[in-house]
């Protein structure tokens, strides 16, 4: 049996839905989720706030359809 941390269940599951770009704010609690994000293929676009990362992740998802996701 294959162990993974909740980082890498999360970063797994975001790819399983055909997530492809996340807005985020690294530090803190979620600071752990970066690690396996550096070896997925998800694009992380760094915000200067987290408030501004949600919109961001909301921007992305009128304008393309997709899912917006937002990590901070």
């Amino acid at each position: 049996m294959n162990r993974m941390t909740g980082a890498q269940a999360l970063i797994k599951a975001l790819e399983y839905e055909d997530v492809d770009i996340v807005f985020g704010v690294p530090g803190g609690a979620i600071l752990p989720a970066y690690d396996p994000l550096y070896d997925s293929p998800i694009r992380h676009i760094l915000a200067r706030h987290e408030q501004g990362a949600g919109h961001m992740a909301e921007g992305y998802a009128w304008a393309t359809g997709r899912v917006g996701v937002c990590i901070a």
